[in-house]
């Protein structure tokens, strides 16, 4: 599974396993486990769950909290719903693409740094915000930004 220890895999599926309705579950775990669930980690959920792929596909691209691609070792996320989006949020998302070198959705070459837009993360009140690895960063100006990025380079 290249990078992905198949033992942890294992492990993980075992908590599930004879649990109806716990493939969602099963896949945020992963998910939270490798920040990305691979094509052999799904072979191995349906092999030993007894899911179609095309069910566990199904579900998984249906979640955005669930990536099916590799993602960077930091994950950025920049909020563009409404009170940020009024706040400044085009400007701190066009920074972040600029230093970054990448459109969101994307992951740096290095695999360092990959960038997503979200809708919302309900803290309106601190918008524009920016989440790195689940670390809330609020309030942010265009002047910030490169100073928050560098604390993850």
């Amino acid at each position: 599974m290249g990078e992905i220890d198949p033992g942890r895999v294992d492990e993980i599926i075992e908590r599930y396993e004879g649990e109806d309705g716990a493939l969602i579950q099963l896949l945020l775990d992963l998910q939270s486990e490798f920040n990305w669930i691979p094509k052999e980690a799904i072979a191995r959920i349906s092999e030993r769950m007894r899911i179609p792929k095309s069910q566990i596909y199904r579900i998984a691209s249906f979640y955005k909290a669930i990536c099916l691609n590799r993602v960077g070792r930091h994950i950025i996320q920049v909020c563009t719903g409404t009170a940020c989006q009024v706040r400044g949020a085009p400007k701190i998302l066009d920074l972040v693409e600029a230093k970054l070198k990448i459109k969101h959705g994307e992951t740096t070459p290095d695999m360092e740094f990959s960038l997503r837009k979200v809708n919302c993360f309900g803290c309106c009140a601190m918008g524009p915000m920016i989440v790195i690895n689940e670390i809330y960063h609020g309030n942010v100006t265009p002047a910030m930004v490169a100073e928050i990025l560098e604390k993850y380079e």
